[in-house]
């Protein structure tokens, strides 16, 4: 390409759904796209609570960025870590002293876990973003029955199992009933000496209900079915504390053999090195466009945006958000090559789904309300419909097929020599 060089630069923070697909888009306009990421791969992050219960493997659910993006030949990917900006130098610093200066740039960064001020139970409760947790939350979880079934032929009491599930959104409503369909399924035949039927998986919300973001009739119908997985579920419970081996509610203290955080999410650190009005979850305000303040060549988009639809009422942090809003913003850098004024973002909800287990699921679409089988249906066709890459459709085509007709799941492996 003669023109490489005097094309416009655009610089994507971030390989989620808001980076990726706002790269796709825009590599048919006349550019040149940096994307960067700590990471080289790609995680369909809607799965990854099946990777934390063995239904399936990393490579299943992630994809490499490159391979994503390599029929793209205006888009370069680079693996690395970003530090800070000098947004009047419109310059991006990354942790080896690189910099990357750019025409546009597109912050992308996602989420993090949010333990509400208390950093200390991190690693006590591991949370779900990234497939290294997942790992960390299976080797857990498979773990504590090996142990419990090594005490039992020592001739020792192992004790009860316990696994508790803190925050009742669509993640931890998701890993709780996985985390039931193993006890009462996949390893009722494996061990010889406990019952893993007699598992007891507790789900925490410190509100009134679970799902609290979907409609009234679906959570109770989400309830219903976790209970049926022998679930308990408990709302208006307040984590207040946790330990090694028990959480405390209140005053009331819950033996915990394996605990799990699920029950909120801050916006990337980056939020802050952009600008200094930032909300309580680290998001930053944007406006229509999804651009930056006083910095209309930045645009923020995904988990890190702070924007209010129609109504005032701010975007959730899911994968359709982050999508459209990378789209919005690829069409918007086009349409300025020709001279056009941009376009307000508008978002189209496509509805909620959450699943519960097999063949339970819970779904809004379009403003109609499914649950149980159909939903569960549905359910299965949107993600394999979204998954990326042909070969990851196929992989979790053929192991969700596996493990509804026979009742089990992937390869449990644990693969951490210590204990």
């Amino acid at each position: 390409m003669s023109d490489w060089k005097t094309r416009p630069r655009v610089v994507i923070v971030g390989g989620g759904f808001g980076g990726l697909y706002c790269a796709r888009a825009l590599a048919r306009e006349p550019v040149r796209i940096t994307l960067v990421d700590r990471k080289n791969h790609h995680t369909f992050q809607p799965l990854l609570y099946q990777v934390a219960t063995a239904a399936l493997s990393p490579g299943d659910i992630a994809s490499p960025i490159r391979s994503i993006l390599r029929r793209f030949v205006n888009v370069e990917v680079l693996l690395g870590e970003v530090v800070g900006f000098e947004l009047d130098q419109r310059r991006v610093l990354l942790r080896d002293g690189g910099r990357l200066e750019y025409d546009y740039l597109v912050v992308a960064a996602g989420a993090q876990h949010s333990y509400f001020g208390h950093g200390e139970w991190e690693s006590l409760a591991p949370g779900l973003k990234t497939i290294e947790d997942a790992l960390e939350i299976r080797r857990r979880v498979l773990l504590a029955y090996e142990m419990a079934e090594r005490q039992a032929a020592l001739g020792k009491d192992p004790g009860p199992l316990n696994f508790v599930i803190v925050g009742g959104g669509p993640t931890g409503v998701e890993l709780a009933g996985a985390i039931a369909e193993i006890a009462t399924r996949t390893l009722a035949k494996d061990f010889r000496l406990i019952q893993t039927k007699r598992s007891r998986v507790l789900l925490l919300e410190a509100g009134p209900r679970v799902l609290p973001t979907y409609p009234e009739d679906l959570s109770r119908k989400a309830e219903k079915q976790l209970r049926e997985l022998g679930v308990e579920v408990r709302t208006r419970a307040l984590v207040t504390g946790v330990n090694q081996d028990q959480i405390r509610v209140g005053d009331e203290v819950i033996p915990a053999t394996v605990t799990v955080w699920a029950a909120g999410v801050a916006a990337s650190g980056l939020g802050r090195l952009l600008s200094d009005h930032t909300d309580a979850a680290g998001r930053i305000p944007v406006g229509s466009d999804c651009s930056l303040p006083r910095h209309p060549e930045v645009f923020v988009i995904g988990d890190l945006a702070l924007f209010k639809d129609e109504h005032g009422k701010p975007l959730p942090g899911v994968a359709q958000v982050a999508i459209q809003q990378g789209r919005a913003v690829a069409k918007n850098i086009g349409r300025e090559f020709k001279g056009q004024p941009r376009q307000p973002f508008r978002y189209k909800d496509l509805g909620s789904l959450a699943t519960i287990g097999r063949a339970a699921a819970v779904a809004d679409i379009f403003g109609i309300h499914l649950s149980g089988l159909i939903a569960w249906v549905v359910w299965l066709f949107i993600h394999i419909l979204w998954l990326i890459g042909f070969r990851n459709r196929l992989l979790v085509m053929v192991n969700w097929t596996w493990a509804y007709f026979a009742s089990q799941h992937g390869p449990r492996l644990i693969t951490e020599r210590e204990w």
